[in-house]
């Protein structure tokens, strides 16, 4: 049976991401920190985040960031859980409220990004393993604290709150995978 990291690292292997330095660059990060899973690997931890689409495929999910103070897809850390896809159900379940939602695997898209300092956390990348969920009927949403809004976005974006070039690949690859289905 393979431990929570090599389960980590598999998800990450089999993700359908392009981009092969951010895949290469999460597999080293694994390699050398055997706490990559952990919030207390200080220089950085492996994160699950969701692209929820609507049953139509026409609206994504997006969260006022309470931290960052950014609208972003749902996601959060591992906190020692393997498998990536069910970090990404759980936060997205926890963030946005909705129940009910499609995991698709394998992984859409991989990220590297920085978290600025903040109190007595220091500045850290995040690893973020990105996977595609699909809604159903209930689109109903009902934050929890990390949030401070969540709203379903047309994909022509008319309120600009898609905003990041990553963001915007994230969704390119959630579509691109949700109309082989």
């Amino acid at each position: 049976m393979p431990s929570e990291l090599e389960l980590a690292v598999e998800q990450v292997r089999a993700s359908s991401a392009d981009d092969e330095a951010v895949r290469q660059r999460i597999l080293d990060f694994c390699e050398q920190h055997p706490d990559a899973l952990h919030r207390t690997c200080l220089s950085g931890h492996l994160t699950g985040s969701a692209l929820i689409l609507d049953r139509s495929r026409q609206q994504v999910l997006l969260i006022h960031h309470a931290k960052l103070e950014r609208w972003l897809q749902p996601g959060g850390h591992a906190d020692g859980e393997g498998d990536l896809g069910q970090v990404a159900m759980r936060e997205a379940e926890e963030e946005t409220g909705l129940r009910g939602l499609r995991l698709i695997t394998p992984a859409i898209d991989l990220d590297v990004h920085d978290i600025p300092e903040r109190g007595a956390e220091p500045a850290h990348v995040h690893l973020d393993v990105r996977f595609l969920l699909l809604a159903g009927d209930n689109t109903e949403t009902d934050i929890n604290h990390e949030a401070l809004d969540a709203r379903w976005i047309g994909l022509d974006d008319p309120e600009g709150l898609i905003g990041s070039k990553e963001l915007r690949r994230l969704i390119t690859a959630g579509l691109e995978r949700a109309a082989t289905l």
